[in-house]
């Protein structure tokens, strides 16, 4: 913004010269003297800038010369000069303002008409700007009528203006254009009109008149004006996000689509047991304490697991155990968590100190010790593995901050840094940023003081951009090899002692969120604040960070240590992406989750359905749970009733990897924190229900040879009798690979679940389109089940649920399909 649009006011109140900013960092400061959004003054001074080249290119100085005259003989001359001389002096130029000039003189040197002939003759006070006071006073006009600007109008405000011909005279110049027709870019537009239109666009937002001005000025602003703008209409979300929040993040499901799919196909292969597994997490410090209740007992370490839980966790069909929280964690964490008022908090497991295993649990002769019992019965041990950061009292925090995002200053004035020193290493202090303590802020950075070196640095905390920052961590900095380096060979690590990995918010760091996140693009900031204005162009990033790290990392890990399946938690629809590119051997797929507990089975089944379509495989590789560590319990969302076990039917008989919370077998309702050291709830098994897993869901987690692959997984509609699809039904059939030749030596599963309150009835036949060799194909249940097609052949049917048997004409499958009624959440398998 030019500084003759700061008023006087302004002026002496902030002690301010100017509002055109060089960066984000000096409108800050200026917001922090307002108590105003930074993102909004620098939006309006580029506004203001907009303005003025569209201004001084639409309109040359006879044609406000003209405009001048005008006003002189509509309103007379001595009103015109009254108001512009009150004008210049609330508005002062610099030498105005200094006491070198009076607003006399100044307009005496500053002609409101040029003489004839001199259009050519540009502009006139050049240094203070080049425009004439008009023009000037049009601007400040424009300012005060904006409504997404008045939280600013005390920097020009017009009041001093309000005794003047003032309004009239930008009615007057607003009559004048008009009935020139000078000015406007589009038929029948004004000059003035233009000058209006971004803010009657979006009068409430200037990001959204920064868009406006983008699309409809863009080519007159030039490329260089329109990244700035770009950039601008970042601060603007930036702002919006660290002084409110984000809004309340609801993880949802949506349906892959897959159009247009660019990226390549390079699976990894499969290890012999990786379809068969079936995973079970443990937060380890919560269900040692169980375990101690249990068998009446210390049970502290996990080389105190006792043989008969592992027993049963064999017998119930699991053949992986998810250990939740095993390594070092941060002592700043737990402290941090102490202060905030939960004494009995260890740290998070995701603020993690270093990838050795916790000395309480028993450190690595402990975990030796388990993980030899646990194989002896046929189950693998999984360990998480954390990419995006570090506990903030980390070793690498202390011995290589480079390798984390940091920056030399705070990125906001109002950050101070005086709460206590959460460091136990006498090499560095390590301080949060004091607001977090009473609630009143939650700031992306924390401060580092090596006392050696006498170097402060403000590192950022890890941030996914969905929520507030985590403040017990230290965000790694991906564009830098040696950092990148570090994580794969802490990989390996994890590697050589667990052949199962599950790598945490693994989607934030695919290239493309790595940028949107950290270093973004102009106009696709605002998710972390104060990063915008640390972002690159799209080569910029690229010659930074030309390959995918996860790419990397599986290539590494195959040819080091070959028999791990790792393990992607990711969503934001990358499902497939991670699988099917970056080559995980399994990916989260939170849609099995939320869909079946909100009923969007048309939904879901469409998922299926388009996954069939672009690449079956996809399918096998997703990780299916009804609850997850960050998710409420599965009896929370499901009950216990028959609506549980008909998704968890499914759980156990979809292709893929089905995954069991903490408890789920249980019912337990309580949801684990990850800072707890034991549950806070009193709850003991629900006997009933923990047998009807045992009589129902065990048989079929020891059958998932039959369920677990692709290559016979066929998915049905049912018809019913009004031959309409009912969407609430999931038929599918699949049998054990490799006996296709010899039907009598394979397993042959069906499953039809109704997940809906309601009675249905119809007829299974044909399957729903799958690719096959590039091509689209369909096939009937009897055949997908290999059932003969003699007059007197009959198939039987078992029934795990209802532990039933039917009998069935073969010829009738055939002909007609199958015939079923279902209840209420009704299952048969």
């Amino acid at each position: 913004m030019d500084n003759r649009q700061l008023s006087r006011h302004a002026r002496d109140r902030f002690a301010l010269e100017s509002l055109r900013f060089d960066s984000i960092a000096s409108a800050r400061n200026v917001a922090a003297q307002l108590n105003v959004s930074a993102g909004d003054v620098y939006a309006l001074g580029l506004i203001d800038e907009a303005l003025r080249i569209v201004l001084t290119r639409s309109a040359s100085p006879a044609q406000f010369s003209s405009a001048a005259s005008f006003l002189d003989g509509r309103l007379g001359a001595a009103p015109v000069r009254a108001a512009l001389l009150t004008f210049a002096s609330a508005f002062p130029t610099k030498p105005i303002y200094e006491g070198k000039t009076k607003a006399e003189e100044y307009l005496d040197s500053t002609p409101l008409r040029l003489p004839p002939h001199s259009e050519n003759l540009g502009r006139v006070a050049q240094a203070e700007g080049g425009m004439q006071p008009l023009e000037e006073l049009l601007l400040v006009n424009l300012h005060n009528t904006n409504p997404a600007a008045q939280t600013l109008t005390e920097l020009f405000d017009d009041q001093p203006l309000e005794q003047t011909a003032y309004e009239k005279m930008v009615e007057g110049l607003a009559e004048y254009f008009a009935a020139t027709g000078d000015g406007g870019r589009r038929r029948g537009e004004s000059l003035v009109d233009m000058l209006r239109a971004p803010a009657l666009a979006s009068p409430h937002s200037l990001e959204g008149q920064l868009e406006y001005i983008i699309q409809r000025w863009g080519s007159v602003l030039g490329e260089e004006f329109v990244t700035r703008l770009l950039r601008a209409m970042d601060f603007v979300r930036e702002d919006a996000v660290r002084r409110q929040g984000h809004s309340e993040f609801k993880p949802t499901a949506e349906v892959p689509t897959y159009a247009g799919y660019p990226e390549y196909e390079r699976y990894s292969p499969d290890k012999e047991w990786m379809p068969r597994l079936v995973l079970i997490a443990k937060n380890a410090y919560v269900w040692l304490d169980q375990l101690s209740k249990k068998y009446q007992c210390d049970i502290s370490r996990l080389d105190h697991v006792p043989d008969e839980e592992l027993d049963i966790l064999a017998r119930r069909g699991f053949t992986g155990l998810w250990l939740i929280g095993l390594w070092e964690r941060s002592r700043a964490s737990q402290r941090i968590k102490q202060r905030m008022g939960q004494p009995d908090a260890v740290a998070s497991a995701y603020s993690l100190h270093s990838y050795d295993i916790a000395g309480d649990l028993g450190g690595w002769e402990a975990l030796g010790n388990l993980r030899w019992r646990a194989w002896q019965r046929g189950i693998r041990l999984s360990a998480d593995m954390v990419p995006n950061h570090m506990g903030i009292d980390s070793t690498w925090v202390i011995e290589h901050p480079d390798w984390f995002l940091s920056l030399d200053q705070p990125p906001y004035p109002s950050y101070a840094f005086n709460s206590e020193n959460l460091s136990d290493d006498p090499r560095a202090a390590i301080v949060l940023e004091d607001h977090y303590y009473n609630h009143s802020d939650a700031a992306v950075v924390f401060k580092l003081h090596h006392y050696q070196t006498d170097r402060t640095r403000y590192i950022y905390h890890g941030n996914d951009g969905t929520s507030f920052p985590w403040n017990d961590t230290a965000q790694l900095d991906y564009l830098k090899a040696e950092a990148r380096e570090a994580v794969i060979q802490t990989i390996l690590h994890v590697a050589r002692n667990f052949p199962i990995i599950r790598f945490d918010a693994a989607m934030t760091l695919a290239k493309k969120h790595i940028q949107r996140l950290w270093f973004p693009e102009p106009g696709a900031g605002g998710a972390i604040p104060s990063r915008a204005e640390r972002g690159l162009t799209r080569s910029e990033f690229e010659a930074a960070m030309p390959e995918e790290f996860w790419r990397e990392v599986v290539d590494r890990v195959a040819a080091e240590v070959p028999d791990t399946l790792l393990l992607a938690e990711a969503f934001w629809l990358m499902e497939g992406y991670f699988v099917r590119t970056l080559g995980m051997h399994r990916v989260y797929n939170s849609a099995f989750m939320h869909m079946l507990r909100d009923e969007d089975n048309a939904k879901y089944r469409m998922a299926i359905k388009n996954t069939l379509e672009f690449d079956p495989r996809i399918l096998q590789r997703y990780v299916n749970f009804m609850n997850n560590p960050d998710e409420k319990t599965a009896v929370e969302q499901f009950g216990k009733a028959d609506k549980y076990f008909g998704v968890c039917v499914l759980l156990s008989t979809l292709p893929g990897l089905p995954m069991f919370g903490h408890g789920q077998i249980e019912g337990f309702h309580e949801k684990y924190g990850m800072e707890y050291r034991r549950a806070k709830w009193d709850e003991t098994p629900d006997e009933g229900f923990v047998r009807y897993h045992e009589q129902i869901i065990s048989p079929l987690l020891h059958r998932r040879r039959v369920f677990a692959g692709v290559e016979n997984f066929f998915l049905y509609d049912l018809f019913t009798p009004e031959e309409n699809v009912d969407e609430n039904v999931f038929a599918y059939s699949n049998m054990t690979s490799g006996y296709e030749a010899d039907t009598r030596m394979s397993e042959r599963g069906l499953v039809i679940y109704h997940n809906k309150f309601a009675d249905t009835r119809g007829w299974i036949k044909m399957s729903a389109a799958y690719l096959e060799n590039g091509q689209l194909k369909q096939k009937s249940l009897a055949d997908a089940l290999s059932l003969p097609n003699g007059l007197n052949d009959h198939v039987i049917f078992r029934d795990y649920v209802t532990n039933l048997e039917y009998i069935r004409s073969c010829r009738e499958i055939h002909e007609k399909g199958l015939y079923v009624e279902l209840g209420a959440y009704k299952c048969h398998a």
